[in-house]
């Protein structure tokens, strides 16, 4: 990547850097802690960004692990991204894949796709640690009836960042003059960034929204000190850096370009249309896997995930952009 550590960006006053900030939802799955960033009532989007989870830390001592059975997406791109651990993947385009840490899963849903991510039987064996990020990336509404697709890249093809005091590695899009080689449907970037107490490093001023998010340590911002599990939206335009505090700092920079059209989400779907989602709905509860829009990844078959009751009587949520 091209940048230079030695520049003192010119920050925003305190008072106008933070356009948002965002406390995430937390939520023990048995101790497996999921915090939710996005979406949120003070933002629903970062860029093309419409869903932002932290999984763990977690650690499985026996025969544990994580089971996401296979469930459906439309209108959305997933990113799985690991710090610590591994997941399975299957997918209905018949992917199976392995992800281990700072390598890329990146799944296009377009009109339809189902896929399951689980803790291995090889892992299951022995003592383990999961954490990482699963995040989903609104599709342009010109993508949203593509045929969905899967890329898997490793962590040496990732571009990468090696200075004193900082490691970071871009894992979508572009930033610093480089650029992913994760195929992007849109103008993005995001960046995984770990910091040595003390050291710097700058947000790129070329994207309309930008958000930082702290998995761990602290960091200082325009005179402010946010810490791990905080999510900071920034106005457009300001050059602005983060400072790690005096434990370090591990961070994920994301944001690009606005959508220029409304979304719905719902569940696991996401589109600018909700009579999309309401129509990909009722394929989903057919359960019709050999004619009908959906299909069970091959391989992992005998199970799937249903809408519960309660959420099937709400109405798909608009996402303002």
């Amino acid at each position: 990547m091209s940048w230079n550590p030695t520049h003192n960006p010119e920050c925003a006053s305190e008072k106008d850097a933070l356009e948002t900030l965002i406390i995430p939802r937390a939520r023990d799955l048995g101790g497996f802690e999921v915090r939710r960033a996005l979406p949120s009532v003070k933002r629903q989007l970062v860029g093309p960004f419409i869903f932002f989870d932290q999984m763990g830390p977690a650690e499985f001592i026996t025969d544990g692990g994580i089971d996401v059975r296979p469930h459906p997406h439309i209108g959305l791109g997933t990113v799985t991204y690991l710090y610590q651990g591994e997941f399975e993947h299957r997918d209905s385009l018949g992917t199976h894949q392995m992800i281990h840490p700072g390598e890329v899963n990146w799944m296009v849903a377009g009109r339809g796709v189902t896929h399951s991510e689980r803790t291995s039987a090889e892992t299951r064996g022995k003592r383990h640690n999961l954490f990482g990020i699963q995040t989903w990336l609104a599709l342009p509404e010109v993508y949203e009836d593509m045929a969905p697709d899967f890329e898997h890249h490793k962590q040496g093809a990732l571009p990468h960042i090696e200075d004193k005091g900082v490691s970071a590695r871009l894992i979508l899009g572009a930033a610093f003059g480089e650029i992913s080689p994760v195929t992007m449907l849109s103008e993005t970037f995001y960046v995984d960034v770990q910091l040595d107490p003390g050291a710097s490093f700058p947000l790129p001023d070329d994207h309309e929204d930008r958000g930082v998010y702290v998995t761990q340590g602290s960091v200082e911002v325009a005179g402010d000190t946010f810490d791990e599990g905080r999510m900071m939206v920034f106005r457009p335009g300001d050059k602005l850096s983060v400072r790690a505090g005096p434990l370090g700092a591990r961070l994920m920079l994301l944001g690009g370009a606005t959508l220029s059209e409304d979304r719905y989400i719902w569940w696991n779907f996401v589109s600018s249309s909700k009579e999309k989602i309401e129509t990909a709905t009722r394929e989903w509860n057919t359960a019709d896997w050999a004619n009908g829009a959906f299909h069970l990844p091959p391989g992992d078959d005998q199970e799937f995930i249903t809408i519960p009751d309660e959420l099937e009587r709400t109405r798909p949520r608009l996402a303002r952009v």
